[in-house]
């Protein structure tokens, strides 16, 4: 970077400076993690010599840290896909269901927006659709961060939810679903050519809760992108412009992974996993009645806490499946 001329290129040097931090990410935890290892070795070394409970616990203790952030840049280091390191993109549809299903998809943004918050990631919705009575038609949040999508494609698919309805009078138990899917963020480094022609745009006034209009100009965007039905939406900018801006880096998201799905060979992986909201196609169950527990039918692994896991507790969920399938899975 000190050398002459490194700056008369910015994109070049912004490309390796890119570069270098990602690898700096990579370096700096694994040498932190070799120093704290060296300290315990000759910690324990020290107790054994010299018996001391108070500095034994704390001993233990820190072993334990080492343990749980080991594991965790492990898992880190299985997610090399080429898309891994990007920001993501994640879609809450309801299945049908009406009110029980909008209110289970209200449940599940808020969960993913905690985790996010837990892992230091920037939560934005881009585009929501409140439900009449309560809960979301749809939601579009963005989720940026370093390998948020390598560790949220993991959540693609129908997510299943069993308990009392608090919109039944008669308290009876009622099963719900809703599908989760993920893009990751597409820069514009990426070529994907978007025609003009090939748009049909859409404004309207975004609207709140209960279809309350929260402007009265059409600032919201919707862009159907005709040769490929893909159909995005956003209302959360204060401007029109803004959010057409912010439409178009959904819709270059969406056809990216498409065209990385075409390049497969097989059919659109993207289109092939949005399978039926509905029962039999479930990646996982949450059970609030008549026990508590969530099951992700891919891995087999249960977790009796179910309030723990829609706090966000998402973590032994994405290991077990990234463990188990690999981390290049898309």
């Amino acid at each position: 970077m000190a050398t002459p001329g490194f700056w008369d290129d910015p994109e070049a040097a912004r490309t390796v400076i890119d570069e270098a931090n990602t690898l700096k990410g990579w370096v700096e935890p694994w040498e932190g993690l070799a120093t704290r290892i060296g300290e315990q070795a000759e910690l324990g070394q020290l107790i054994e010599a010299e018996s001391d409970k108070d500095m034994e616990a704390e001993w233990a203790a820190e072993l334990g840290r080492l343990d749980t952030e080991l594991e965790r840049l492990e898992l880190r280091a299985m997610l090399q896909g080429q898309d891994d390191t990007r920001d993501a993109l994640l879609t809450i549809q309801p299945g049908a269901g009406g009110t029980e299903s909008q209110d289970w998809a209200e449940m599940l943004m808020r969960m993913y927006s905690r985790w996010a918050t837990e892992h230091d990631y920037e939560v934005q919705i881009l585009n929501i659709d409140h439900g009449e009575e309560a809960g979301l038609k749809n939601v579009t949040l963005e989720v940026r961060g370093q390998y948020a999508y390598g560790y949220l494609k993991a959540e693609k698919g129908v997510h299943r939810l069993v308990r009392i309805s608090p919109f039944d009078a008669q308290s009876r138990r009622h099963t719900s679903f809703a599908s989760v899917f993920v893009y990751p963020v597409v820069e514009d480094d990426i070529e994907i050519e978007i025609e003009d022609k090939h748009l049909r745009i859409d404004v309207y006034r975004a609207s709140g809760a209960g279809g309350q209009h929260v402007n009265k100009t059409s600032s919201a965007v919707r862009i159907t992108h005709e040769p490929t039905g893909i159909v995005v939406a956003c209302q959360n900018e204060r401007s029109q412009f803004q959010n057409k801006n912010t439409a178009m880096k959904m819709l270059r998201a969406a056809l990216y992974q498409r065209e990385l799905d075409l390049r497969e060979v097989e059919r659109a992986q993207v289109e092939s996993e949005k399978t039926e909201i509905a029962w039999g196609h479930q990646i996982r169950s949450y059970v609030f009645q008549p026990y508590t527990q969530v099951t992700d039918h891919r891995t087999e692994l249960k977790v009796g806490d179910v309030q723990r896991v829609m706090n966000g507790d998402l973590d032994p969920f994405i290991e077990a499946y990234l463990k188990e399938f690999g981390a290049g899975v898309a």
